[in-house]
């Protein structure tokens, strides 16, 4: 025969459920804070993450412009001497010439600008020098006379320089009347033959 269910029995009963589900409530708030915890510290490593990328690149690019003035840090010493022996004497140097055109609608930059009494060299220095910057300093080299009015007179010639030269790009830059300035150990030399006659313009 089966005994009888109390009140007493009933509202332990309740009790123990009531208990059983305070604890999955307890359990689920323990887990969802666990998740909050994770989430939050993912987050701050990805923030942290994008901040050091962040860096990274801003050193890269402090890399690429301090690797530029080394490269001309390297040439610009070496023309005087470059230019001398193919009967260009030298007598200024000058770093990084910026100008406005004439009538005020265009910029030009040149890398290093070498000159004497009646002749002007543009060099374009690179770390790693491509067909594209040849072409580009084609242009300012054809253009030179338009920014610069007291050089009018002035035969123009140009130079490129790269530590990396694309395959080929010498010979295109040659072919084109440049001179072409090359590593050679700790210095530079110029890889154009005893025969080249540079372009005037």
């Amino acid at each position: 025969m089966s005994q009888a269910v109390t009140f007493d029995d009933v509202w332990k009963m309740f009790q123990e459920t009531d208990r059983k589900f305070q604890e999955m409530v307890w359990e689920d708030r323990e887990r969802r804070a666990e998740l909050d915890r994770r989430f939050q510290d993912t987050d701050r490593k990805f923030q942290d993450t994008d901040r050091k990328i962040k860096e990274v690149s801003q050193q890269v690019g402090n890399l690429g412009s301090r690797w530029g003035e080394f490269v001309e840090g390297i040439v610009a010493p070496a023309c005087e001497t470059l230019f001398a022996e193919r009967g260009i004497p030298v007598h200024r140097v000058s770093h990084r010439v910026k100008a406005r055109s004439l009538d005020d609608s265009r910029r030009m930059e040149i890398d290093l600008l070498v000159n004497n009494t009646d002749c002007v060299v543009l060099v374009e220095v690179k770390s790693r020098l491509t067909t594209e910057d040849v072409r580009d300093h084609l242009k300012r080299v054809r253009e030179f006379k338009e920014f610069y009015e007291g050089e009018g007179g002035a035969r123009v010639m140009g130079a490129v320089a790269g530590i990396l030269i694309d395959k080929g790009v010498d010979k295109f830059a040659m072919n084109e009347g440049l001179f072409v300035i090359v590593q050679s150990g700790d210095s530079v030399k110029l890889a154009n033959d005893g025969e080249f006659v540079p372009r005037t313009w």
